[in-house]
């Protein structure tokens, strides 16, 4: 959980960038994983993630069912411009 997490909030910035925006403009995350038992892990690269930033974004997280059985978080992000 850990690694994909940091690879999927690494790919976030990545995206945020080419639409010419920051993750401090980011106003909402919704995060799902497959096991709610991986949320500690998780969070706690959530917890680094919006360290730097003067307020968190608002955030959901959920367990469901992914498309792949190896995924473990998807996340959708909403920024503004």
């Amino acid at each position: 959980m850990t690694e994909q997490s940091k690879d999927v909030f690494a790919k976030v910035d990545s995206l945020l960038a080419e639409a010419g925006t920051t993750r401090e403009n980011v106003f909402s995350v919704q995060i799902w994983l497959a096991d709610m038992r991986e949320y500690d892990e998780m969070n706690n690269v959530w917890d680094e993630w919006v360290a730097d930033l003067n307020a968190a974004p608002t955030r959901v997280c959920v367990e469901a069912r992914m498309a792949k059985p190896h995924y473990k978080i998807e996340v959708l992000v909403l920024a503004a411009l």
